[in-house]
């Protein structure tokens, strides 16, 4: 049992270790001031891959220069990934920016410049097809799957507290009944040594006095005789 009991370990702690790796590339990452993005098309290829997942990071867009990468905003639900072909300033007001973008495996610009506002940042690496699992999971019955396999997950976590402890739990308390009852046996035991020499002590004794009894007989006789 302690044998499989450890092998259960070893796999949940495995499990456990990659559902936080997991968590952490998909959103632990937040917190380091970092957005994760998948890449959905092939318009950037082959810097980056369809199903990659980019991460990206805030940039002052006065800095943004031509030929670095961008992630902005096309619209209120659609987020693309290009590279900067030329800055374009504002006629009116110069301190207005906006970018002329182009995917690396489109032959042709886009077709509307990109407002400094809507620039979401640069992209600063990248991990190769984790974009397809993740964008599997925010979704249904990628979502539903993923909160299942979680709630099983717990339970294996936590399941061999309660097989093994009641396994364990019983076979001390089967050790202790053994040891009390072979304790009562050797006491047993002991005793009974105890009783058989006392026994063979007292025949002893009783043999000395009968062959005193003789001795002193037979000097009567003796006696009696002269």
């Amino acid at each position: 049992m302690k044998t499989v009991r450890k092998i259960w370990e070893g796999v949940t702690t495995i499990l456990v270790a990659l559902v936080v790796i997991l968590a952490v590339l998909l959103v632990g990452v937040r917190l380091f001031g970092l957005q994760v993005f998948t890449v959905l098309s092939g318009s950037m290829e082959p810097t980056y891959h369809t199903g990659a997942l980019i991460y990206v990071k805030e940039v002052d867009y006065k800095e943004i220069e031509p030929g670095q990468v961008i992630t902005f905003m096309l619209d209120e639900k659609t987020i693309a990934t290009h590279r900067v072909v030329e800055v374009v300033p504002d006629d009116e007001d110069p301190s207005v920016l906006r970018y002329k973008t182009k995917g690396d495996a489109n032959e042709a610009e886009d077709g509307s410049l990109v407002h400094y506002k809507n620039v979401l940042g640069t992209p600063v690496f990248t991990i190769p097809y984790l974009g397809y699992l993740a964008n599997f999971i925010q979704h249904p019955p990628g979502m539903y799957i993923a909160i299942s396999a979680g709630a099983i997950l717990l339970i294996l976590v936590f399941l061999p507290d309660i097989l093994f402890d009641d396994e364990e739990e019983k076979n001390g308390k089967e050790k202790e009944k053994k040891e009390k009852t072979d304790k009562e046996k050797k006491k047993a035991a002991e005793a009974a040594i105890e009783e058989n020499m006392e026994a063979a002590g007292t025949e002893i004794e009783s043999s000395g006095e009968d062959t005193d009894q003789e001795s002193g007989e037979e000097k009567e006789d003796a006696g009696a005789s002269s």
